[in-house]
C-alpha cells in the first residue's frame, strides 16, 4: 500500500522535527524543506506530494507565496497552512492564496494529524471522482471534477479540492438552502473543528471566481443567518 505523501515546511527545525516524527507515527511519508524556494523545487520533483503544510513565517519566499505557486501549479494538491495565534490576517491571506485549511500553533498531535486525514479525504475523494470523469452540469456551468476545473461556458476555471466540494454540495442541492453547518460537515467533516468562517472564506473565493459581479452575487446566493443556496436547476 502507498503512503500518502506530504510535504512540510518550516524553518524552525524544532518544530519541523516535531511535526514530521507525529506525521510518520501515523503512517505518513514526509519529505521536508527549511526555505520556500527549497519546498518548490522539492514539488517540482515529486509530483506525487497530496498534502502540503506550510509554515507562513520564512525567510526568503514566504509561506503565502509558495502556497499561490503550488496551487497554480498542482491544482490537486492539499494544502494547510501553519500560523502564529496572533496572525488572524495571515488565516485570511493564506485561504485566499488557495490554501484548503490552517493550523494555529501551538497546535496537539492530535489536531495536526485530524487536519490532514480531513484534508486527504477530499483530496483522495476527488481523484476517485476524477477516475469516473463524474460532470455536474447547471448552465451556464458544468463541473469537470476530473479536471479539477469548472466550466463556464468557454471559459475554464481552476479549482481546488476544496471549492469543488464546496461546489459539488451546493450544485445537487440546486435552489434549496444549505446552511453552514451541513458545508462544514460535508466539506471539512464531522469531527472538524478549526474556525467555521473557512465556510465564508471559500464561498468569497469561489464567488471572485465565478461571478460576473461578486460585490451582487447571482449564482451564490446567501442565506442570511444560515447559510447559501445555489441559484439555478441543476441539469445533471
Amino acid at each position: 500500500m502507498t503512503l500518502a505523501k506530504v510535504l512540510v515546511l518550516d524553518d524552525e527545525i524544532r518544530i519541523r522535527g516535531f511535526i514530521v516524527v507525529n506525521l510518520e507515527s501515523n503512517g505518513f511519508e514526509v519529505v521536508e524543506a527549511a526555505s520556500g524556494e527549497e519546498a518548490l523545487r522539492i514539488a517540482h520533483t515529486q509530483p506525487d506530494i497530496q498534502i502540503a503544510l506550510l509554515d507562513i513565517m520564512l525567510p526568503g519566499i514566504d509561506g503565502i507565496e509558495v502556497c499561490r505557486e503550488l496551487r497554480q501549479s498542482y491544482p490537486a494538491m492539499g494544502i494547510i497552512m501553519l500560523t502564529a495565534k496572533e496572525q488572524e490576517q495571515d488565516k485570511v491571506s493564506g485561504l485566499e492564496a488557495g490554501a484548503d485549511d490552517y493550523v494555529v500553533k501551538p497546535f496537539s498531535p492530535n489536531e495536526l494529524i485530524a487536519r490532514v486525514n480531513a484534508l486527504l479525504r477530499r483530496v483522495t475523494l476527488v481523484e476517485q471522482v476524477s477516475s469516473s470523469s463524474e460532470e455536474l452540469i447547471c448552465d451556464p456551468f458544468v463541473l469537470c471534477v476530473s479536471e479539477y476545473k469548472l466550466y463556464k461556458g468557454e471559459k475554464s476555471i481552476a479549482m481546488t479540492p476544496t471549492e469543488l466540494a464546496v461546489m459539488e454540495v451546493l450544485l445537487k442541492r440546486s435552489g434549496k438552502a444549505v446552511s453552514r453547518d451541513e458545508l462544514l460537515d460535508a466539506v471539512w467533516g464531522p469531527d472538524y473543528f478549526g474556525d467555521p468562517k473557512i465556510v465564508d472564506v471559500n464561498i468569497r473565493r469561489i464567488r471572485r471566481k465565478i461571478e460576473d459581479d461578486p460585490s451582487r452575487p447571482f449564482y451564490i446566493e446567501t442565506v442570511w443567518g444560515h447559510g447559501y443556496r445555489w441559484h439555478g436547476e441543476s441539469l445533471a
